[in-house]
C-alpha cells in the first residue's frame, strides 16, 4: 500500500511539475492530476479529512476546463475560457466566503459578541510567530478585526453580482483578506487555494496590466478570429459541449447546497456527492477559549509508576511543546500530525484512536513514525518501555514579560493524563482488534 500511495504522490509531481515549468496543460493532463488527488483523499481517512482536500479537488476539477482539449501550447488558437467555467469559479469564491460567515453568525456567540478574536490567535490550530504578538492586540482592534471579517464573509460575496468594477473590487478584498490570514496564522496551504477562484473576479482589461505589452498583443490576435478560425475544429465542439454539460452539473450539484446554505442547520466542509465536486465550506463555527495540548511522553522505566521514573517528551515539528521554541512559519506546508493533534486535544483518546495507533509506533520506534516528529529523546537509545499522553493547558507569555524573559513563549499547566502509560505487548491485542499491523521494534 506505501508503494502505491508513493507511486501516486510521484506521478502527480511529475505531471504538476511539467505543467508548472512549461506553462503547458490541457484537459487530459488536468483530469489525471485531479483523479490522482482524490483518489489520495479516498483512501487517506483521518489524514484527508480537513476542507482544503475537497477545495482542491473542486478547484481542480473546474481547473480541467480552463484548458484546451488536447492542445500543449501556451496560448492555444481559438480557446479562450467558457463564461460557463469563470462563473463556476465565481460561484466557487462565493460559497467559500458566504458559508464561512454564515457557520460564524450561527455558531459561536463570541461572533455575534465580536469576541472571538480575543481567543483565536491563541487557540488557533497552529499559531505562527506574528500570532503571538497579534494576541495582545488591544481590545477594541480585536472587536474591529472581527467586524472586518464579517464584512468580507457576508457582504463582499455579493460584490460579483454588481457589475465588473465590483466584481474587480471583491477580488481584490478576498485576495488582501487571505494574505492577512496567511501573515497572522498557518492555516496550510488553504488560503493560497482560496486565492485561486478570486482570480476569475478580474477580467481581461485589469490582468493585461500584470503583463508585458507583447504578450498583451498576441492574446489579442488570438482573440480576433481569421480564415482559419472560422472553421470550427472537432475539439472545439468537444469542449463547447463539455462547458455546457460543466454548467448543468454544477447547477444539478448546487441545489443541496444552496439548501443548506439557507438552513439554520447548516453543515460546513461537506460534500453531497462522492467526487467532491460542489461541496460546502466554512470555517471556525466555534471557538475553544482555552488551548489544550497533548504531549507525548516515554520513559524507560520498569514501573510506569514509580514516582522516580524520568519521562521524556516527543517534540513535535511545529505544534506547541517546548514551551522555549518559538511558533513555526510553514504555510503553506501543513503537517497533518501536527494538525490532528490539536483536533485530539479538546476531545478524548476513545474518540481518536488513531493516537494510541501512534504511541505503539512510537514504542517501536518505527523510523517512517519518527520522520514525522521534530525530536526523538530515545534516538541511539533503546526503544522507551512506556509511552503515555499528558493533557496540559497552554497560553502564550506575556511579550517582554518575566516568563519572555527567559525565553518562554508559552506557559502551560498540567490538566492531567490524557492516556494512561501503554507498553508494546500491552497493545498486542488492541492492534489485533482492529486489524492494524503489530509494530516491530527497528
Amino acid at each position: 500500500m506505501d508503494s502505491t500511495l508513493d507511486c501516486l504522490a510521484l506521478a502527480g509531481l511529475a505531471v504538476a511539475a511539467f505543467v508548472l515549468l512549461t506553462g503547458c496543460a490541457n484537459m487530459v493532463l488536468m483530469a489525471l492530476l485531479w483523479l490522482l488527488y482524490l483518489s489520495l483523499v479516498n483512501v487517506g481517512q483521518i489524514w484527508w479529512v480537513l476542507r482544503w482536500e475537497s477545495q482542491l479537488l473542486e478547484t481542480g476539477f473546474l481547473g480541467i476546463f480552463l484548458c484546451p482539449l488536447w492542445s500543449l501550447s501556451r496560448l492555444p488558437q481559438g480557446s479562450p475560457p467558457s463564461r460557463i467555467v469563470i462563473w463556476s469559479f465565481r460561484w466557487l469564491i462565493f460559497r467559500i466566503m458566504l458559508g464561512a460567515g454564515l457557520i460564524k453568525i450561527r455558531g459561536d456567540r463570541c461572533w455575534r459578541e465580536l469576541t472571538c478574536m480575543d481567543y483565536h490567535y491563541e487557540t488557533q490550530p497552529v499559531p505562527n510567530p506574528l500570532s503571538y504578538f497579534m494576541h495582545r492586540s488591544p481590545w477594541w482592534f480585536h472587536r474591529l478585526e472581527t467586524l472586518v471579517n464579517h464584512f468580507v464573509e457576508l457582504l463582499v460575496p455579493f460584490f460579483l453580482l454588481l457589475g465588473r468594477r465590483m466584481s474587480i473590487l471583491h477580488g481584490l478584498l478576498q485576495i488582501l483578506f487571505q494574505v492577512l490570514l496567511i501573515i497572522s496564522g498557518n492555516l496550510s496551504f488553504l488560503n493560497w487555494l482560496t486565492m485561486v477562484p478570486s482570480l476569475a473576479c478580474f477580467d481581461d482589461a485589469s490582468l493585461g496590466l500584470l503583463f508585458g505589452s507583447r504578450l498583451r498583443e498576441r492574446a489579442a490576435r488570438l482573440q480576433r478570429p481569421g480564415e482559419e478560425g472560422r472553421r470550427i475544429s472537432l475539439g472545439s465542439c468537444v469542449r463547447r459541449l463539455l462547458n455546457v454539460s460543466l454548467g448543468l452539473l454544477i447547477t444539478y450539484l448546487s441545489i443541496p447546497v444552496i439548501l443548506n446554505l439557507l438552513s439554520s442547520r447548516q453543515v460546513m466542509n461537506s460534500s453531497f456527492n462522492p467526487l467532491r465536486i460542489v461541496n460546502t465550506y466554512g470555517a471556525f463555527g466555534s471557538i475553544t477559549k482555552e488551548r489544550t495540548e497533548v504531549i507525548l511522553q516515554g520513559t524507560s522505566s520498569l514501573d510506569p509508576n514509580d514516582p522516580t521514573a524520568v519521562w521524556e517528551e516527543f517534540e513535535f515539528k511545529c505544534k506547541p511543546g517546548d514551551l522555549r521554541r518559538r511558533p513555526c512559519l510553514i504555510s503553506p506546508y501543513h503537517y497533518r500530525l501536527d494538525w490532528l493533534m490539536w483536533f485530539a486535544a479538546f476531545q478524548t483518546y476513545e474518540q481518536n484512536e488513531w493516537i494510541i495507533h501512534l504511541a505503539g509506533k512510537l514504542l517501536a520506534q518505527e523510523e517512517e513514525t519518527l520522520s514525522l516528529l521534530a525530536t526523538n529523546p530515545f534516538a541511539g537509545r533503546d526503544p522507551p518501555r512506556w509511552v503515555r499522553g499528558e493533557h496540559f493547558r497552554y497560553k502564550f507569555s506575556q511579550p517582554w514579560g518575566k516568563h519572555a524573559s527567559d525565553g518562554k513563549w508559552w506557559i502551560r499547566k498540567r490538566i492531567g493524563p490524557y492516556f494512561p502509560p501503554v507498553s508494546l505487548q500491552g497493545l498486542r491485542k488492541f492492534f489485533e482488534d482492529r486489524n492494524w499491523p503489530y509494530p516491530v521494534k527497528d
